[in-house]
């Protein structure tokens, strides 16, 4: 292909990749660029050249989507928070969607009639209960800078206000700056504790209240259809799936590592007043063996909601030999998800029934999903 650094080029965009980026096409040569809709034709330069595929920065949008909107927040295209505020919040659902069911088919081998459309957030803007700021010192301007990391490179963007956090925390941002560091390459975390929870300052928690209450009715419903009677929650954090669905099952156990998560969450068992469950401290897959000889696993769910990389091969391994009656898969990275599900279902051990994605990532290339994996006799 011909394309070089610094080509000007006018290209239209037939899709949009999982990550953000437009899809473009010369001579069937793939060109990348981000903030733009399907259908659009732009003005792009060229920033990068592979052997497959280049990389282009907008410069102007020649003939733009009916679905494109002015995004509110006066940063964007620089901070990396958000790839997404150009695009009506309907149509941010029905490209989520596509893009989750595309990746499915893709990497996991599931058909797209198993991807429900993609649950919508009732506050798309104002939704973020934590984020993390960071300052670093500017040499040239010699200014501290306080904020976010910019889309294009590792500095950070200057600002006092985050449009998709809740207002305490941009008050909290004025705060910091109000008060800053004495240095530069600092992080903070800025949160909202969620009401009658008990939660360390580093341990994770879901960061959109709005939505978090049809997360919990998914999974519920999902726990109710399989009939299960125990529950194992592992990598179960501050014990917030296990403690919500308690009502469900006559037992359950929470399986943590982080120390002070599990001891926030037999804090939280207790807030909560639920008596039927325990958690212990330990590696998710070095713990399931003795549990799943505790419950019957035909009347046994286990939860899975692991870190961003996924379950560890052996644990998929371990759920392929002891066969669960119900496994419900959570995840905000739907690839690695779509991974671990191609293996659990490999050789017909489970079954697909459905995934429900929820919009909990707002204006942003995220999103989470909830799969419920059933046991074939």
């Amino acid at each position: 292909m011909s394309l070089k650094l610094g080509d000007k080029i006018n290209l239209t965009i037939h899709d949009l990749a999982f990550g953000g980026e437009g899809v473009g096409r010369v001579e069937e040569f793939v060109v990348f660029v981000p903030f733009v809709i399907t259908g659009e034709t732009a003005e792009v330069e060229i920033t990068e050249v592979k052997k497959n595929f280049a990389r282009a920065k907008l410069l102007r949008v020649l003939t733009p989507s009916p679905e494109r909107v002015t995004p509110e927040c006066q940063h964007f295209t620089i901070c990396g928070g958000c790839q997404y505020q150009h695009i009506d919040y309907a149509a941010q659902l029905r490209m989520k969607h596509k893009q989750i069911s595309d990746l499915f088919e893709r990497v996991g081998k599931i058909s797209a009639e198993r991807i429900a459309p993609v649950m919508g957030c009732p506050q798309p803007y104002g939704y973020r209960n934590r984020i993390m700021i960071r300052s670093q010192w500017n040499g040239p301007a010699k200014k501290l800078e306080i904020g976010f990391v910019r889309a294009d490179n590792n500095f950070v963007v200057d600002l006092d206000e985050c449009k998709i956090a809740e207002p305490p925390l941009n008050d909290q941002i004025k705060a910091v700056r109000a008060n800053p560091p004495p240095r530069g390459g600092l992080k903070f975390v800025l949160r909202v504790q969620p009401e009658g929870w008990s939660v360390p300052k580093d341990s994770f928690f879901q960061n959109n209240f709005f939505l978090l209450p049809k997360l919990v009715e998914t999974v519920k419903e999902m726990l109710a259809a399989s009939g299960a009677r125990h529950l194992i929650d592992l990598y179960c954090g501050v014990g917030f799936f296990g403690i919500e669905a308690a009502s469900a099952v006559e037992s359950f156990v929470g399986v943590e590592y982080d120390q002070m998560a599990i001891r926030a969450a037999r804090e939280n068992v207790k807030l909560r007043n639920v008596t039927n469950g325990e958690f212990i401290s330990a590696k998710s897959e070095e713990a399931l063996p003795e549990l799943l000889k505790k419950f019957p696993v035909d009347k046994t769910t286990v939860i899975l909601d692991p870190p961003r990389k996924g379950c560890w091969p052996s644990l998929l391994e371990l759920l392929r030999a002891t066969r669960p009656a119900q496994i419900i898969y959570v995840s905000c990275q739907p690839a690695t998800m779509a991974r671990d599900l191609n293996i659990l279902c490999a050789d017909g051990v489970f079954e697909l029934a459905c995934v429900q994605p929820l919009d909990m990532f707002p204006q942003t290339q995220h999103v989470e999903c909830v799969a419920d994996l059933r046991r074939r006799n």
